[in-house]
């Protein structure tokens, strides 16, 4: 979920630190067991009776996710033509992207937009071109945290659904453990990546306000943070660096404020099993209506 809001956002050691987050959390594949319960009858109603369907991906970072909704779209509609654009801040990510689909068949006959900058400048370009392209699916999985404007964000790609479309934000659940450590820590926390903390609490209660009809759908996750607890630990110090957005956690907060937050985790944001600390990471994918 953290991550450093350059004018690229993941580049070179984000990237890694990003990766390794990945690994540790198996947060990919609990999105992954998701969108394969929930997507095939999503595509089903998108897609009846069109002759082209056409998928944005915004903040796809290496694009594993896309890769496999968009072998899921052509799986469901073999033969239709898909198009796919690309949102995406992180050069070195998109490139990971690009080998990606390199590496996958299916994808040949994908025609591909690469637009590598930050949502905000997609919006303005997009805005400033008049004649904006419309889509039957938009995904935004994980990127909510770093838009100035959530409103108008959601806004302004709700309304580049087509007839049926859907739009789908993934984010982390309201009441779990991200939720609980960013407001929490909100002034130690939220000074630099992320300077408001959202989760799907914030989400739904804007789409409420905008009037937009939502499902939402529970992604149950859990990573264990054990070594968080071991200051000699390699991985627990980067996996503390990761969940609270700095270089380094030791040098980055006071003592108290180490102390502190390590309590909450232990405490607040997770759960004890057979020894270990199994800090709550529970998602939820969110799917808007057109």
């Amino acid at each position: 979920m953290a991550a450093d809001k350059t004018e690229t956002c993941y580049q070179e050691c984000c990237v890694q630190n990003f990766q390794f987050y990945l690994e540790h959390s198996g947060e990919h594949q609990a999105m992954l067991q998701c969108v394969n319960s929930v997507l095939p009858a999503e595509f089903k109603r998108i897609g009846e009776g069109k002759s082209s369907l056409d998928f944005l991906g915004v903040g796809s970072g290496g694009g594993e996710m896309d890769v496999h909704m968009l072998t899921l779209l052509q799986s469901t509609f073999p033969g239709v033509p898909v198009t796919s654009d690309i949102v995406e801040g992180s050069v070195e990510l998109t490139d990971n992207f690009r080998a990606l689909v390199e590496k996958t068949p299916n994808l040949k006959t994908v025609p591909f937009g690469w637009h590598i900058m930050p949502s905000e400048d997609y919006v303005k370009q997009a805005k400033a071109k008049g004649d904006m392209k419309k889509f039957d699916f938009i995904h935004m999985i994980q990127m909510i945290y770093y838009v100035d404007d959530m409103a108008a964000t959601i806004q302004f790609y709700h309304g580049l659904l087509k007839k049926n479309g859907r739009l789908m934000i993934i984010v982390e659940a309201g009441k779990g453990g991200w939720d609980t450590l960013w407001k929490t820590f909100k002034n130690d926390l939220c000074t630099h990546t992320i300077t408001e903390y959202r989760s799907s609490g914030e989400v739904k209660a804007c789409l409420d306000k905008l009037g937009l009809k939502y499902d939402e759908h529970r992604i149950h996750n859990e990573f264990d943070i054990s070594q968080c607890f071991d200051q000699k630990s390699k991985l627990g110090h980067d996996l503390l660096n990761f969940m609270t957005a700095k270089d380094d956690f030791y040098t980055g907060f006071t003592p108290e404020t180490q102390k502190a937050i390590l309590d909450l985790f232990k405490n607040k944001c997770s759960t004890q099993k057979d020894g270990k600390t199994m800090f709550n990471g529970t998602l939820d994918a969110i799917l808007v209506h057109a």
